[in-house]
């Protein structure tokens, strides 16, 4: 293991006392040099000062003076050395053992520093649902734009994808609650509120929450005859509506085209409906009334060790990705 490259003039306060060696005095400062300890680490490592000081390209001679100098300052012997024997004590045997641990811990702390500053590269294989496409095309461009090294494959899908079995990196999902799962890593991003929306013509024939029902259902579901529509309003007060839908499809640009077309009331997040809305097309049907939120968020396998790619998309997301679809509110840059 290589010495970290110290200034040897750099050194750290340690507070003694009750906590210090038995030759301290309570309260004594006592400067430390911690190529000391890399330097004996190395000697212990290679059996003999002169073995550390040919893999050091050092002189034996400063080897053995900062050793004894360690010594002094230590108040013990952590090796017992002659012209012809060189044995490390057994208190040394535990030192070392620290310091080579201490040294690991500051080659790890560097390389967190250097994997930080380097630029993300590679590939990320990023699944997202197709509802959620609109909202984050132009954060994906800028992200792309911003790091060139990035190849992104983009795996559009509103089925649960595994991480672990697909190889995935990252996924975005959308769930009323989160559930805790010890394989996976979360972080929210912001939420999304679903309208009850139609075309003007049905739209305007919808007089109460309760003639809901006569009116055909369209919805982003495909795997049921028979759905509920969980549906609340502001003061707390809720709704379930059962439904057997006219349409049901998980593609929700499809979804929303048959409600343009007046073929029933469909029920779809506001960014997906927003165009059409404001063209005219679509409007909120009982507008009191809306879909239960859901939490946008990430998922991945692991906090520590992330590629920087795939760290960077997330802080990206994190920094950029609306709080509030519905209401179009930005979050600011971290």
């Amino acid at each position: 293991m290589p010495v970290p490259d110290l200034d040897a003039t750099r050194t750290m306060m340690l507070v003694v006392g009750k906590y210090g060696t038995q030759r301290s005095t309570r309260g004594t400062l006592m400067r430390v040099d911690f190529n000391d300890y890399a330097y004996f680490a190395e000697v212990v490592a290679h059996g003999g000062f002169a073995a550390a000081g040919r893999a050091l390209r050092e002189p034996k001679s400063k080897l053995s003076r900062r050793i004894a100098g360690l010594e002094e300052r230590l108040g013990l012997r952590l090796i017992e050395r002659t012209s012809r024997r060189f044995r490390v004590t057994d208190t040394g045997q535990a030192f070392y053992e620290r310091c080579r641990a201490m040294l690991a811990e500051a080659e790890q702390a560097e390389a967190l520093v250097v994997q930080a500053q380097a630029e993300p590269h590679g590939r990320i294989r990023f699944s997202c649902p197709t509802g959620m496409l609109q909202p984050i095309s132009g954060l994906i461009s800028s992200f792309l734009a911003r790091y060139p090294k990035v190849r992104l494959q983009l795996i559009a899908t509103d089925r649960a994808v595994d991480l672990i079995d697909e190889r995935i990196d990252l996924a975005l999902r959308v769930r009323g609650s989160l559930t805790s799962d010890a394989a996976l890593t979360m972080r929210s991003l912001g939420t999304s509120t679903r309208i009850l929306v139609a075309s003007p013509q049905i739209a305007g024939q919808v007089g109460s929450i309760e003639a809901l029902a006569a009116f055909p259902a369209l919805a982003t579901n495909d795997a049921a005859d028979n759905l509920e529509w969980h549906l609340e309003m502001d003061d707390g007060r809720q709704h379930i509506l059962r439904v057997e839908p006219r349409l049901g499809c998980e593609d929700m640009a499809a979804v929303r085209d048959a409600a343009i077309e007046g073929l029933g009331v469909a029920i779809l997040p506001d960014h997906v409906c927003r165009q059409a809305m404001e063209a005219g097309k679509l409007v909120r049907v009982l507008p009191g009334w809306r879909g239960l939120q859901g939490i946008v968020h990430l998922v991945f396998t692991t906090k520590r060790g992330l590629p920087p790619a795939v760290r960077a998309l997330i802080d990206h997301l994190a920094a950029n990705f609306p709080r509030d679809i519905s209401a179009g509110r930005k979050r600011g840059a971290r």
